[in-house]
């Protein structure tokens, strides 16, 4: 073998290995992008991120270099106005190059399609059947040590344009601000009286359409106490940007601290921001901008927040 081509072969074999480890770094970095891991599902999801990541930097990388490589070891000599060889074709490299993105595809839909599976998100599927397909839980994540997997707090979570309530059956109570035990499994029955709704908390990493008409079983396990957001992720209507609410995640005896005390407050109407916006722009002498749907009422709860 000419001394050319071991050059050659250890120059190939040098930059894979240094764009592989590159790439894993980058991958690594995924996890510091994301907010913090405060459901014992989020690593399903951030895992899944990262893989994306290191893959994606590992073809930009291996790309980028071989794009590189060919700029400056075989570029034309200065005043070399010729053209290059005639190469019919390749069939084994259009094969290869084929072949590898296929693989890539499926192995990423496999990885995904097993990600899915495992956070139980309720998709149109099985929402048609009204059941979770036989071997699916919902928002499953491998047991942590100290984690309850039962559930032992069922939350009615309702939603309505634009506005989230939060039924809580052990108290009687209501309120707009989600409460939940930390290291304690939870089951939200998610219901909407008028459209398509969204149920995303960041911090979770967990994301479920909410239908109406059907009431979704929807399970997961807080595992870092704090205060997040919830969020509407589908698009519901004029004000629903305003159909937000937080998250607060608290040590069990705090959280049945909480339900105990505002068991004692009657319900009153809590602040609506869609309401508020909406009374104000129909109160104005002259109308601007397109109708809008009447926000519903301002919901009648025990806490608001």
């Amino acid at each position: 073998m000419k001394l050319s081509k071991i050059l050659s072969v250890l120059t190939l074999i040098t930059g894979a290995i240094a764009i592989s480890i590159t790439s894993i770094w980058i991958g690594k970095q995924a996890y510091s992008w994301l907010p913090p891991q405060a459901a014992a599902e989020s690593h399903l999801i951030d895992d899944l991120i990262s893989f994306l990541v290191t893959l994606g930097a590992f073809i930009f990388l291996g790309v980028t270099s071989t794009l590189m490589y060919s700029v400056i070891f075989h570029r034309a000599e200065k005043g070399d106005l010729s053209d290059g060889p005639h190469i019919e074709g390749n069939v084994t490299l259009e094969v290869v190059w084929t072949a590898i993105p296929i693989m890539l595809v499926l192995w990423i839909a496999g990885y995904s399609s097993q990600v899915y599976e495992q956070m139980g998100i309720q998709g149109p599927t099985q929402l048609v059947h009204l059941h979770n397909p036989v071997g699916m839980e919902s928002a499953y994540a491998a047991p942590q040590e100290g984690v309850m997997s039962e559930p032992v707090e069922k939350i009615d979570v309702i939603a309505k344009q634009w506005a989230w309530v939060f039924h809580y059956p052990e108290r009687n109570v209501t309120s707009t601000e989600l409460h939940l035990p930390s290291d304690r499994r939870v089951r939200l029955a998610l219901q909407s009286e008028d459209v398509l709704h969204g149920f995303y908390i960041p911090a979770f990493r967990l994301k479920q359409d909410i239908i109406p008409s059907h009431t979704i079983d929807f399970e997961f396990t807080p595992i870092r106490q704090g205060q997040y957001r919830l969020t509407d992720s589908q698009y519901s209507g004029t004000y629903f940007a305003t159909m937000q609410a937080n998250v607060v995640v608290e040590s069990d005896e705090d959280y049945h601290k909480w339900l105990a005390k505002i068991a004692t407050q009657k319900p009153a109407p809590a602040n609506n921001q869609a309401a508020s916006e909406y009374a104000q722009t129909a109160n104005e002498p002259v109308k601007n901008g397109w109708d809008t749907v009447v926000p519903a009422a301002p919901p009648v709860v025990n806490y608001s927040g």
